[in-house]
């Protein structure tokens, strides 16, 4: 105890004392408002985490001692709940919040002007993740603030911003080298191949990566996120109509981590593709393995090849392929499924991939199963 405070561990005998009961069972409601004022930070913080931010926003105007704590502990904001003058609400809120590190500005409808978002980087510092999603009044004035004010950013979603532009992302790219997960979905104007290239340079860290839509986007890019983004788990390139097998062939080749890839409506894609995915598989020596151990004991230890190689693939829409080749993929990594429970190989529109099956299906129809089902 430090001047009549519980220390962090004891935060739930302190709680329990604020609830000062008289002799007939009532709350004393004057005692437990002293003690509620004198909450302890790490209590004041936890309870906060359990709303929303307009239940942070109307704490920190209790009192001075709230604040104070609020605007020295609170590292976690969503303002996405603001339907209206979100952009004066950011402009209020930033000099207060200088120690956020997770703020999300989601919006439905457009808010958020250039104003708010340098704000936000020249007062929070030590963010690493931002969700500026639709907000389709920024412009590059934002992305060069963030530049400099938000250097450590490692999650970023920009995803429906439309008036970005390539050079003023290439430009964010070069300062901001942590980054792990970004999101450009719809943002055709920024992601062009000379952003993918930035990114490629600067952010070799990088795991996951939305290009959805974006429809610039050209083998030259992918190749060079492939070569400098060897960590690359996830990619989202659904949409993405220029690309061809090569891009592909370089994701199998330079990505081994690489689990997710959307390709939904890449009509350039060819058999080749899916082979380059099925050769450069690493789990493909264990596959046999695997599949006999699922036939011995029902599936029981499948689980443990589906940790390994990809496990999300979406090829919607490329008419191009055929079953033998998509089969192939199928059957060198074993967490792709077309069967109902655990559907993960996207091959809706594509009519005549339906032969295609995983390993769950000759499981059901295994020798016995027949027999036992009369």
């Amino acid at each position: 105890m430090v001047g009549g405070r519980p220390a962090t561990g004891n935060l739930d005998v302190w709680f329990r004392s604020l609830m000062v009961a008289d002799g007939r069972g009532k709350v004393n409601s004057a005692a437990a408002m002293a003690g509620w004022k004198d909450l302890p930070m790490e209590l004041l913080l936890r309870i906060l985490s359990l709303g929303d931010g307009r239940m942070i926003i109307a704490a920190s105007g209790v009192c001075t001692g709230w604040r104070d704590a609020i605007k020295l502990g609170l590292s976690h904001l969503c303002l996405s709940w603001c339907k209206e003058h979100m952009n004066n609400l950011v402009l209020s809120l930033a000099p207060k919040f200088t120690k956020l590190q997770v703020l999300s500005l989601r919006q439905n409808k457009a808010q958020l002007e250039d104003n708010a978002v340098q704000s936000i980087a020249n007062y929070c510092h030590d963010l690493f993740d931002l969700d500026l999603s639709k907000s389709h009044k920024l412009t590059d004035s934002s992305l060069y603030a963030l530049a400099h004010g938000c250097p450590h950013l490692t999650k970023l979603n920009i995803s429906g911003c439309t008036a970005f532009s390539d050079s003023a992302l290439a430009y964010l790219m070069s300062f901001c080298r942590n980054l792990k997960y970004l999101n450009l979905c719809g943002c055709v104007m920024a992601a062009s191949d000379r952003a993918l290239q930035a990114i490629a340079y600067n952010c070799r860290q990088l795991q996951s990566l939305n290009l959805g839509w974006c429809e610039d986007v050209t083998d030259k890019g992918v190749i060079c996120l492939a070569l400098g983004c060897p960590d690359l788990r996830a990619l989202d390139l659904c949409g993405c109509v220029l690309i061809t097998d090569e891009s592909v062939i370089a994701l199998a080749n330079g990505c081994p981590r690489l689990r997710s890839l959307g390709l939904y409506y890449c009509q350039n894609i060819t058999d080749r593709a899916m082979y380059s995915l099925a050769n450069n598989s690493r789990v493909k020596s264990k596959h046999c393995s695997w599949v006999a151990a699922s036939m011995h004991d029902g599936g029981r230890n499948a689980g443990n090849s589906d940790e390994e190689g990809l496990m999300n693939l979406n090829i919607s829409q490329c008419t191009a392929l055929t079953p033998p080749a998509v089969q192939a993929v199928c059957d060198s990594f074993p967490a792709l499924h077309t069967c109902a429970e655990r559907h993960s190989l996207i091959i809706s529109g594509c009519l005549s991939l339906t032969s295609v099956h995983c390993a769950c299906v000759l499981q059901g129809h295994r020798p016995g199963r027949a027999g036992l089902s009369h």
